[in-house]
C-alpha cells in the first residue's frame, strides 16, 4: 500500500509558492516508511479520506495506533487503585463531575485486577501477574481502604471489588498466603466486615469477603472469640432472606471450616452457645431458620472432632425435648434432619437416668412414628440408622420392666 499526498496538501504544509516543487518532491517519494508518515500528517490535518492515495481500499486510522497507552504492569495497576482511593477519601467534597470522573477511573482499575486475577474469557490467568498484583496489593492498605470506599462505589464495581478480595484470599506467593498475614496485622476489618451484615445495601457485599477471609485459620478463631460471634444468631433471622441466608452461610463456614479452632470454641464457651443456638435457632418461628439450624446443628455433633461437645449435648433432657419436638414438625426435610440429631440421644451408651425416663414415658408415640418415618428416597443408611434407635428404645422398656 503506498499513500501520498496530492497538491493541495502540499500547499496546505508548505504554502502555494512552493506548492509545485513539493509535488515534484512528493512524487518522486514512494518508501513504505514515507507513505505511513504521510497517512499520519493527512489524519492530524483532518483530510478527507478521498485526499489520501487513489486505489487504498485499506486505509489506516494512524492516530489511535501512534496514541495507544501502553498496558499497565500488575504493579501500576494496584498503584493507580490506591492512589484513587486515597484520592477519593481525602476529597468527599470534590465537584460532582470531578467525583464522577474517578469513579469512572476506579470501576475501570478495578475491571482490569479481576481481569488479571480471573483471566479475560479468552485466556487463563497469568501465575506471575498474580504473584505480582498480590504483592502489592498487600505491601500497603489498599484492602482497607477499598473496604472502607466500597459503599460509594457503583454496583458493579462493588462486584468487582468483592471478587477481587476474595480471590486474593487464595493467592499464594512462594507458598505463603501474604492475605493471612496481613489479615493477622490488621485483624480489626473483620470488625468492620462482620457488622457489614447491619447495613442492607453492603451485606452481600461484606459477607462474602468475610468468608473468603475466615478460611485462614487464624482469622476465623478471631471472629469466634469475639463479641461478634453472638450478632450471628440475630443476623441469621433478619427479615431480608438474601441477607439472613448469607448469615446464616458464614455461620455454618465458622463452625465447621477449621475442626481443632471449632472444637475448642466449642468446649470453652457450651453453655451460652447452646442455650443461644436452642433458643433463637432452633425453637425460632421462622421454618427456614429452623430448617437450617438443624441440620447445622447434625453437622457439628457427627463431626468427630466435636465428640466431647455431642457427649454433653445429648446428656441434656433440655436438649432432647427440643428434639423430639422437631421430630413431630409438618416438614419432612426438618423430621429427617432432627431425626440424625436423636439417634445420638439413642445410640448413646451412657444416657443419664432422666434421660431414660423420657425415652421409655415417650416410647410409644416415638415408635409409632417411627413405624411411618420414611424419606422420598429410598436410603439404606437411614433404613439401618431407624431400625437401630427403634431397637435401643425398646431395650430400655425392657430394661425398665425387668
Amino acid at each position: 500500500m503506498q499513500l501520498y499526498f496530492y497538491l493541495p496538501l502540499t500547499k496546505k504544509i508548505f504554502g502555494a509558492q512552493r506548492a509545485n516543487g513539493a509535488d515534484r518532491w512528493f512524487n518522486s517519494l514512494r518508501s513504505p516508511a514515507v507513505s505511513v508518515v504521510a497517512a499520519a500528517a493527512a489524519a492530524a490535518l483532518s483530510l478527507p479520506e478521498n485526499r489520501i492515495g487513489a486505489g487504498d481500499t485499506g486505509r489506516v486510522k494512524m492516530k489511535g495506533l501512534l496514541f495507544k497507552s501502553k498496558p499497565k504492569t500488575p504493579v501500576e495497576l494496584v498503584r493507580q487503585t490506591r492512589d484513587l482511593l486515597i484520592y477519593t477519601q481525602r476529597n468527599s467534597d470534590i465537584r460532582e463531575s470531578k467525583r464522577e470522573e474517578k469513579m469512572m477511573e476506579l470501576s475501570k482499575t478495578m475491571r482490569d485486577l479481576k481481569c488479571v486475577l480471573y483471566g479475560n474469557g479468552q485466556s487463563e490467568p497469568v501465575s506471575d501477574a498474580c504473584s505480582q498484583l498480590t504483592q502489592e496489593f498487600f505491601r500497603e492498605d489498599t484492602l482497607r481502604l477499598l473496604i472502607n470506599i466500597l459503599p460509594k462505589l457503583n454496583l458493579e464495581a462493588r462486584k468487582d471489588a468483592t471478587q477481587v478480595v476474595a480471590n486474593l484470599q487464595r493467592q499464594q506467593v512462594q507458598s505463603r498466603l501474604i492475605a493471612c498475614h496481613y489479615l493477622e496485622a490488621n485483624i480489626d476489618l473483620m470488625d468492620i466486615l462482620v457488622t457489614g451484615y447491619e447495613n442492607t445495601e453492603m451485606a452481600l457485599h461484606y459477607g462474602t469477603m468475610l468468608r473468603e477471609c475466615i478460611r485462614h485459620q487464624s482469622v476465623a478463631r478471631y471472629v469466634l472469640e469475639s463479641e461478634h460471634v453472638k450478632k450471628f444468631f440475630d443476623y441469621i433471622q433478619l427479615p431480608n432472606f438474601d441477607i439472613a441466608a448469607d448469615a446464616a452461610a458464614t455461620f455454618k463456614e465458622l463452625l465447621t471450616r477449621h475442626k481443632s479452632t471449632v472444637a475448642e470454641f466449642l468446649s470453652k464457651n457450651y453453655d451460652w452457645f447452646f442455650a443461644e443456638y436452642n433458643s433463637k435457632l432452633l425453637e425460632s418461628s421462622n421454618y427456614i431458620t429452623r430448617r437450617q439450624a438443624i441440620k447445622l446443628l447434625g453437622d457439628i455433633l457427627l463431626d468427630r472432632s466435636n465428640a466431647a461437645v455431642m457427649t454433653r449435648y445429648v446428656s441434656s433432657r433440655d436438649n432432647l425435648r427440643i428434639l423430639m419436638n422437631l421430630l413431630r414438625e409438618s416438614s419432612k426435610s426438618i423430621q429427617i434432619e432432627a431425626f440424625h440429631v436423636f439417634k445420638l440421644f439413642a445410640a448413646n451408651k451412657n444416657k443419664p437416668s432422666d434421660i431414660i425416663s423420657i425415652l421409655v414415658a415417650n416410647r410409644s408415640k416415638l415408635l409409632r412414628l417411627f413405624a411411618d418415618f420414611k424419606t422420598d428416597k429410598e436410603d439404606e443408611q437411614f433404613e439401618a440408622d431407624k431400625a437401630q434407635v427403634v431397637k435401643e428404645i425398646a431395650a430400655l422398656e425392657t430394661k425398665e420392666l425387668s
